[in-house]
């Protein structure tokens, strides 16, 4: 498969249905290559002896009724699948302890791939093990059938969701924290203003177990940052995927909270706006980098070619390593991001097919193992290598899970009409103050 892959031409025409399917395909390998058969986790990259992304793991988990839809796999096994995945992570140590997998429910960042203990002194994150549980939810409500694997993966996905202290997480605070370690307590960050913390809040809220209070989902939204950016009123956010992720999950186009009914729109209009705003920026490119255009943008979290200053045509340029990108105020190194274009296509398709018919024709990886690579720089030039200009050496199971799951909801909903049946996400909808649309 890799061979036939690698050796497929560069698109040459507008992507069409049938291609687009080919790019879903080809990344969600990565969901099912990058797997640790014996216990289910993913790899949070393809570097050598990368460890497991517990946010990785919830996408993987959201991608398989994808693949049952699409005729990857059968139900029964990615049933299987699910079930396995679950199963070891209900079981691996909780506890206060450095070496645990997590605490009150929660996960840490990373997890060795063999043990799914904590590695690196990472933090126990509320947003990645937020992408897990929406994970789990995603297959306990489409494996909705009597078969012994069916039953459990639904026993076993609301058990992992339901201990989860969401009250805990705000350490006596009205928003909940970033995290915490058991070396140093709480992190002293707060999940406050417009990003994709409103899926975290909305899964809190909806915790038939631990529950927030409604008071704490209006303390994140009082800090939001309305704006008039290029002619569009936007709630604004720099990195496109903060427009992107919470969308992955919960269709919104029609629901609006008190602060979208204020302002007579709603998230996934929002998401719209924000896509533009990203294209407008490329388009005047004030900073002057290459390659940047009509058909060129995309300014998120992503690889970069390093914590580098160079000197060059357009004088000092600093460079950076991995960060969070975005427009139009930055922090911008000239690093563009395929993946978050092709995950924005839901918002306006009409831009981003055109954009993704350029990536295709430029030798970032489209048709072959894993689709795009997740990052490159035509400023920050590499001597004797084709292109001749930075491209990531990795593929990212981060980056990887939304190209397939947004291009299934530009396809058919799968995911949206999936959610809109599991009742923790209803309930955290409705006591955020949603309303209308499919509400």
């Amino acid at each position: 498969m890799s061979r036939m892959l690698s050796i497929a031409p560069k698109l040459e025409r507008m992507p069409t249905e049938q291609d687009l399917g080919r790019l879903q395909f080809t990344t969600i390998l990565y969901c099912l290559h990058c797997t640790n058969p014996d216990n289910g986790l993913v790899r949070d990259k393809t570097a050598p002896d990368a460890p497991a992304s517990i946010a990785a793991i919830g996408m993987a988990l959201a991608t398989l009724p994808v693949v049952v839809e699409r005729g990857v796999l059968i139900r029964k096994f990615a049933a299987k699948l699910a079930r396995k995945k679950l199963a070891f992570l209900l079981a691996c140590p909780e506890g206060p302890e450095p070496d645990a997998s997590g605490y009150k429910g929660f996960f840490y960042h990373f997890l060795d791939i063999e043990t799914g203990r904590r590695v690196w002194q990472c933090e126990l994150s509320t947003i990645d093990s937020a992408f897990l549980f929406a994970g789990a939810l995603t297959v306990a409500t489409y494996f909705d059938g009597d078969s012994a694997d069916e039953v459990e993966i639904r026993r076993l996905a609301n058990t992992l969701y339901e201990r989860a202290d969401w009250n805990w997480a705000c350490d006596h605070g009205l928003t909940l924290t970033h995290g915490w370690r058991p070396e140093s307590g709480f992190i002293p960050y707060r999940w406050r203003g417009y990003d994709e913390g409103l899926l975290l809040y909305i899964l809190g809220l909806g915790s038939p177990t631990h529950p927030l209070p409604p008071e704490v989902y209006a303390a994140y939204t009082e800090s939001y940052e309305w704006r008039n950016i290029y002619g569009r009123e936007l709630l604004y956010s720099g990195p496109l995927f903060t427009h992107q992720l919470s969308h992955m999950w919960i269709d919104f186009r029609g629901i609006r909270d008190e602060f979208m009914r204020h302002h007579d729109s709603d998230y996934f209009q929002n998401s719209r706006h924000a896509t533009y705003v990203q294209r407008e920026y490329a388009i005047r490119n004030p900073l002057n980098f290459a390659g940047y255009g009509e058909h060129c943008w995309g300014f998120t979290a992503s690889d970069g070619p390093g914590w580098i200053t160079r000197n060059g045509d357009g004088g000092e340029r600093e460079f950076f390593d991995y960060i969070a990108r975005g427009a139009p105020f930055g922090p911008d190194d000239g690093t563009v991001s395929p993946w978050v274009v092709v995950a924005s296509l839901p918002f306006a398709p009409e831009i981003v097919i055109p954009t993704v018919w350029n990536f295709a024709r430029m030798p970032l990886g489209m048709t072959r193992l894993y689709g795009f690579k997740p990052s490159f720089n035509r400023t920050f030039t590499v001597e004797d290598s084709d292109p001749g200009w930075w491209v990531s050496p990795y593929h990212f199971g981060i980056d990887q899970g939304p190209v397939v799951l947004m291009i299934e909801n530009y396809r058919t909903g799968l995911l949206w009409n999936i959610m809109r049946r599991c009742q923790p996400i209803v309930a955290g909808l409705r006591r955020a103050g949603f309303t209308g649309g499919w509400l």
